[in-house]
């Protein structure tokens, strides 16, 4: 009876733990929300519990962590499918794929009864999404601005003129969405536009397409 109690208990942890995460995540309007957090969590708790019940019941006398070190090996194939590439070339889903596999691995720590180390990294994992998440945010480019050229050779002098312009900015060249030959695509990570019209860029020489992505 004291062994279902433990069981109960340690399923129930993981499950509460993993609608902690996923509130977060689920907040942010991530695919991966708070069932798949519960779910990840408490597969990965049960591997732990059968990992000790296959040592404590049924006398098996191998490595009881081998199952659970599959989890936390086989949750990075799950993570990679959250991993999106924008068609602006940034990625997004990599907090989330993050967060999936360590309530994958606090599961873990829940299903062997290891609460204190459970609760205590998730504490630190809310801390890290939720204060240091709000200080990236406020890091972040505002905006990305696609920018299209018809002489890729005269790429970095465009570049130079926009550079005079009254904001800041990083950029990279990526393959051009018209598929035209000869031209080019620019991608301008904006830090702040102020009041500046992104469309009259369209008025620099050898510019033909601009849009806001």
């Amino acid at each position: 009876m004291d062994f279902a109690i433990k069981i109960a208990v340690r399923a129930i942890t993981a499950v509460l733990i993993g609608v902690i995460i996923g509130s977060e995540r689920a907040r942010h309007g991530r695919a991966a929300g708070r069932r798949t957090h519960i779910f990840v969590s408490l597969g990965a708790a049960l591997t732990s519990m059968i990992s000790i019940y296959a040592a404590e019941f049924l006398g098996y006398n191998g490595d009881i962590l081998r199952l659970s070190a599959q989890v936390i090996s086989g949750v990075g194939f799950l993570g990679a499918g959250m991993i999106i590439l924008k068609s602006n070339n940034t990625i997004t889903g990599l907090t989330t794929a993050a967060g999936v596999w360590t309530t994958s691995v606090i599961g873990i720590a829940v299903g062997c009864g290891f609460y204190v180390g459970a609760l205590i990294v998730t504490f630190l994992y809310m801390f890290s999404t939720l204060l240091l998440g709000k200080f990236e945010k406020s890091k972040k480019y505002r905006e990305v601005i696609y920018i299209e050229i018809d002489d890729m050779y005269k790429a970095n002098d465009i570049v130079d003129k926009i550079k005079g312009e009254d904001f800041k900015f990083t950029y990279h060249f990526m393959p051009p969405k018209s598929n035209t030959a000869g031209h080019l695509g620019i991608n301008l990570l904006v830090e702040n536009i102020n009041d500046f019209n992104i469309y009259s860029l369209k008025n620099y020489e050898n510019i033909v397409f601009v849009e806001e992505e």
